[in-house]
């Protein structure tokens, strides 16, 4: 068993939460049960994830996405009641961390996925305020993005869009799980890395093929579950607490 207190104190510290702007209200999010015997990690907030938590009898639910954003309803009507209530009734706490999580060295999305791949963290990518949200990393000998694509796909379950117009042979990739927009594709481009990889698709075709440039989307939840299972390791390591993860695929 460990104490929410000490859990919350250790994951604000090692995911430096205050050190970058978000959207989202990164931290403790819903404070429940006092004593934590249980851990469920999954990547969104959601009724039915708080559901299969609360079924795994869960005392705290750690999650990339979660339900309190600066841009949204803090109010609990509606839909958030119901989310929200479900976790008081059982007294669950909720916990959200979101570029903070994206951009860690260690367990970010952003660095796992370039350690899955063999690649390693060389320099920081997508500035956000003074702080970078990605990483580009560089591979010892070159690999075939043909293979980074296969890779994706059998590891993360996904099925890639790909826009394949530059070399074949790929040393240097620039990475932003989820959705890193025109920016991140642009900023890439500029930097004159190999490769582009990102979550969501964006329409720059025309943009990549002129370039001869090649550009990933492997999935908004696929591209940020890596980070959320790298963080439950630590986790478990660090407080011996039960834990499991809950895969609930989006489709997107």
């Amino acid at each position: 068993m460990a104490k929410l207190k000490d859990v919350v104190k250790f994951l604000d510290n090692y995911l430096r939460i205050d050190e970058i702007q978000d959207t989202s209200w990164n931290g403790l999010q819903v404070e429940g049960n006092p004593n934590v015997n249980r851990i469920v990690f999954t990547e969104n907030a959601g009724i039915d994830t708080f559901k299969k938590a609360i079924k795994e009898k869960a005392d705290l639910i750690i999650v990339h996405h979660g339900h309190f954003w600066k841009t949204g309803n803090p109010s609990f009507v509606d839909s958030g009641k119901e989310r929200v209530g479900l976790l008081y009734k059982n007294n669950v706490s909720l916990y959200a961390s979101h570029l903070p999580l994206d951009r860690h060295i260690e367990v970010g999305n952003n660095a796992q996925l370039l350690k899955l791949l063999g690649a390693e963290v060389k320099k920081e990518f997508l500035m956000e305020e003074g702080k970078n949200i990605g990483w580009i990393g560089e591979f010892k000998v070159p690999v075939s993005v043909r293979e980074i694509e296969r890779k994706l796909n059998s590891t993360l379950n996904t099925k890639c869009r790909s826009l394949l117009f530059g070399q074949d042979k790929i040393k240097t990739i620039a990475v932003c799980s989820g959705g890193g927009g025109y920016s991140a594709f642009y900023e890439a481009l500029n930097k004159k890395v190999d490769l582009y990889l990102t979550g969501d698709t964006v329409e720059i075709y025309n943009a990549a093929k002129d370039a001869k440039f090649n550009a990933i989307f492997a999935g908004h939840y696929a591209t940020e579950t890596v980070g959320v299972r790298a963080l439950m390791k630590v986790v478990n390591k660090k407080f011996k607490v039960k834990s499991v993860f809950i895969d609930d695929p989006t489709g997107l």
